[in-house]
């Protein structure tokens, strides 16, 4: 009987011990094969059917296009090789805002923290989810442009129904991101391969002479810049795979180099197709260039580029959607805006004051803007965090030598990224001051009295403002309060 009992207590040892906790951690399952798969399928996305038409306007020629988009293709390289650094050296996530932390302190985090609430993510948002309207209108209005205003209204119908999906389900949102992905892709291989059969039947003449009639400047190149730069927007989030990438130290610089050069690669070559089929001035006025490359190779079935194109943006808008809403909600949870935004839906589990304030806020932008205009806007407010961020690593490697670097860049790099960096914030500026650079600092700096009132000094009397619009919002949406995650 004893026996019995002794041989009870050990099991119910055993089973308490297996039921405790055991730390978990994440698999290094990626190798470089993979590592490079995920950065060209993260880069690749609207921006290549939306910024030949902008960065060869500012060019004037085939010639200096074809090089201000290898240009691109070096920058993106050198800043997320820079990036890779920061990203194993500081391990914590949050994008650019725990690098800001821990080079220059709180007031230049948050401000990174309140740009990209407010400038650059609904800007992003906006201009993917415009020229998704512009290729969706665009074989209804052949040989002329589609009103203004019915390509806002199809944009605001796609914000609308993106943020619906994004706030109805996780699961719904990301079934749609994968669905979408693969179609890019598509589109991307059936233009590159047009083009290239078309080249080798000798379609070479609008490569003649191809640097005749070049306009250069310091505000021209750096707006070229700009809109080249939009298509490869996601170079400075590849150090987010380095916690699940093999060897990390050899396989991530690889993987970014490998990566951004097919990248390029694939660039350059749907820009040569174009101007296979199109002369500079026929590809300016072309109100979309894919379509109208479509029109004229594709034929019968010049119908499948728009809708794969329109595929492709609507991704690459839900993707735009899902990870600004998680960033809106984090910035609630840490006291950098309304309480109400870090709340999550008792129905659905979903943060959907977030997604829906995020939707709000893109709305506003498309009202008064075009594509080029926020192009410029979203750019120049990245640029300037980015320069600020890379900047951070030459610091720290003076201030914070006790930090472990894995993989460590040689210091000319982020010094070169930086001068650059200064060049795209201020030549525009100079030599083509226009009213969105204005505005794109004035709301930054707006951030300030929000940091002030709000999360450094918190007066009492703007608690009192807060509270009770929280506990309204909270009533009317049906939204608790999220669990605190265990220690």
């Amino acid at each position: 009987m004893e026996e019995t009992s002794l041989r009870k207590r050990k099991g119910d040892e055993k089973s308490i011990q297996s039921s405790e906790p055991k730390t978990m951690n994440l698999q290094k399952e990626l190798g470089l094969f993979s590592g490079t798969c995920i950065i060209v399928g993260t880069i690749i996305g609207s921006g290549i059917f939306i910024s030949p038409k902008s960065v060869l306007s500012n060019m004037e020629a085939v010639g200096p296009c074809l090089i201000i988009w290898t240009m691109c293709g070096v920058l993106a390289t050198l800043g997320a090789l820079c990036f890779a650094e920061l990203g194993t050296m500081i391990t914590k996530s949050g994008g650019e805002y725990p690098y800001l932390m821990e080079a220059f302190g709180p007031i230049p985090a948050y401000l990174f923290s309140w740009s990209s609430l407010f400038v650059i993510k609904p800007s992003s948002f906006a201009i993917i989810c415009l020229s998704f309207s512009e290729y969706v209108c665009a074989p209804f209005y052949p040989g002329c442009n589609p009103p203004q205003a019915v390509i806002k209204f199809l944009a605001a119908a796609a914000i609308l129904l993106i943020s619906t999906v994004n706030a109805l389900s996780v699961r719904l949102g990301s079934y749609v991101q994968n669905v979408f992905t693969a179609t890019k892709m598509v589109i991307v291989v059936i233009i590159i391969i047009s083009g290239l059969v078309l080249l080798a039947q000798g379609n070479t003449k609008n490569f003649e002479n191809s640097f005749e009639g070049t306009s250069l400047s310091m505000g021209s190149i750096s707006l070229a810049l700009y809109n080249g730069l939009w298509a490869y927007d996601g170079w400075n989030q590849l150090n987010y795979i380095t916690e699940e990438l093999r060897n990390p130290s050899r396989n991530l610089p690889l993987a970014i180099i490998i990566g951004i050069s097919l990248v390029t690669g694939c660039y350059i070559l749907m820009n040569v197709s174009y101007f296979t089929v199109m002369t500079a001035t026929e590809l300016l006025h072309s109100q979309a260039v894919a379509v109208t490359f479509g029109d004229r190779v594709l034929y019968p079935a010049s119908w499948i580029v728009p809708l794969f194109v329109a595929f492709s943006t609507i991704g690459a808008a839900n993707g735009s959607c899902f990870t600004a809403g998680r960033l809106v909600f984090v910035a609630g949870r840490e006291g950098h805006m309304l309480k109400v935004l870090s709340y999550i839906s008792v129905k659905r589990l979903t943060p959907a004051p977030a997604i829906i304030f995020h939707s709000m806020i893109t709305i506003i932008y498309i009202i008064p803007g075009d594509i080029n205009s926020l192009v410029n806007y979203f750019s120049f407010a990245a640029w300037l965090f980015y320069g600020l961020t890379i900047t951070g690593l030459i610091v720290m490697r003076f201030t914070r030598k006790e930090l472990k670097r894995p993989i460590k860049v040689p210091i000319f790099v982020p010094i070169l990224v930086t001068l650059l960096s200064v060049f795209l914030v201020l030549a525009p500026i100079v030599s083509k001051p226009a009213w969105e650079y204005l505005y794109c600092v004035l709301f930054m700096l707006s951030g300030l009295v929000f940091y002030f009132l709000f999360v450094h000094y918190k007066f009492r009397w703007a608690q009192k403002i807060s509270k009770p619009l929280t506990m309204h919002l909270q009533m009317l949406m049906e939204v608790v309060p999220p669990e605190e995650a265990p220690e």
